[in-house]
């Protein structure tokens, strides 16, 4: 299994996502800044995965804190790690739950809070990798055999702790003896189907065609693609869908030609406090993301550029959400809410 992110020897080891897949190179951070600035970056990138590296280093940055202005460093740390990308949920879901510990703790000495921090920010990695593997579950019987799976951008093992969740779901079902191939958009403009989606499933030897994302519409009216998954950065209580930027445009065609377009997220990535997708904070990027391909000019001198990096796709356009408590279908207001429930009950 590809090791995303781990604890060890009291630092944060990672992958480093933008040197692949030329390069497997591994970044250690021993500071919650180095953390921070590692998800700024897209050194670690994928929602789950953000949130498992805030988590870590909310931990990290406590090990380095001292007793005098305990609460105040405490909440520097978690404020420098809120502030890296504001569209992925699962960040302020792994900050919110490491504060719950640690307002429950105090008056311990610190020694222990350092070791309780440290236990949570494991669990929440070991939590995630078990996860992915019950969406993965649960979405293996959407997948029809014999099919062709359209997905976007990077929803793997390297999107999480492990394993993954649209990725997941594609290995599920070829776990369970499903004949299936896959069509990665390459996902522009930072790449990461083409870089990182091709890569796991090759690791994974599950065949799979690269194409551009202008490319989708055409494979989508062939009749070739059998359905589409994708992962997810937020959900709104409506089932309005934040993910990486042209996920809403393959819905759209996929609706147009009648292929069913599947979401994989853990319950995490609900945000049931918003009503729709129109509250969804959206990332904007440098623009030399778009005028510059590793670092190379694509456009001309002084070009104006936009970059959002994720967009919203609206319910409706949406067959299933897949998530480790079940499977959600429209109305989403509802069977998400329930969902959610199932979580809050069982924690």
């Amino acid at each position: 299994m590809i090791e995303t992110i781990q604890w060890i020897d009291n630092r944060v080891v990672m992958i480093d996502q933008t040197r692949l897949p030329v390069e497997e190179k591994y970044v250690t951070c021993r500071t919650y800044e180095e953390v921070a600035a590692a998800i700024r970056d897209m050194t670690i990138r994928g929602a789950p995965a953000i949130g498992v590296a805030a988590a870590m280093g909310v931990a990290l940055g406590m090990l380095h804190a001292s007793e005098a202005g305990l609460d105040a460093q405490f909440a520097a740390i978690c404020d420098t790690l809120a502030k890296t990308r504001p569209t992925a949920v699962n960040l302020f879901w792994a900050l919110e739950r490491m504060k719950r510990l640690y307002d429950s703790l105090r008056g311990q000495p610190l020694a222990t809070i350092r070791r309780r921090l440290i236990e949570e920010a494991l669990r929440v990695r070991e939590e995630d990798i078990e996860i992915c593997r019950t969406i993965g579950r649960n979405g293996a019987v959407l997948i029809p055999d014999h099919a062709t799976v359209l997905t976007h951008c990077n929803a793997g093992a390297l999107a999480t702790a492990g394993y993954g969740t649209a990725l997941g779901v594609i290995r599920a079902a070829v776990e369970a003896g499903k004949q299936v191939d896959v069509f990665a958009d390459e996902t522009r403009p930072f790449l990461q189907g083409a870089r990182l989606t091709v890569w796991e499933l090759q690791q994974d030897g599950i065949p799979t065609t690269l194409i551009t994302d202008n490319m989708a519409g055409h494979f989508l009216k062939s009749g070739r693609i059998g359905c589409v998954v994708v992962g997810a950065d937020r959900i709104a209580a409506n089932g309005d869908v934040a993910n990486k930027i042209g996920t809403y445009s393959v819905a759209v065609l996929a609706k147009e030609n009648g292929v069913p377009f599947f979401v994989a997220a853990p319950v995490s990535t609900l945000d049931l406090s918003l009503a729709s997708g129109d509250a969804i904070p959206i990332e904007e990027r440098a623009p030399a993301e778009v005028t510059h391909v590793f670092g190379q000019q694509v456009a001309p001198a002084g070009a104006t550029a936009a970059n959002p990096a994720f967009d919203v796709t609206p319910a409706r356009y949406i067959s299933a959400i897949i998530t480790e408590n079940g499977v959600a279908r429209a109305p989403y207001a509802e069977s998400l809410a329930r969902l959610a429930n199932r979580s809050a009950m069982v924690s």
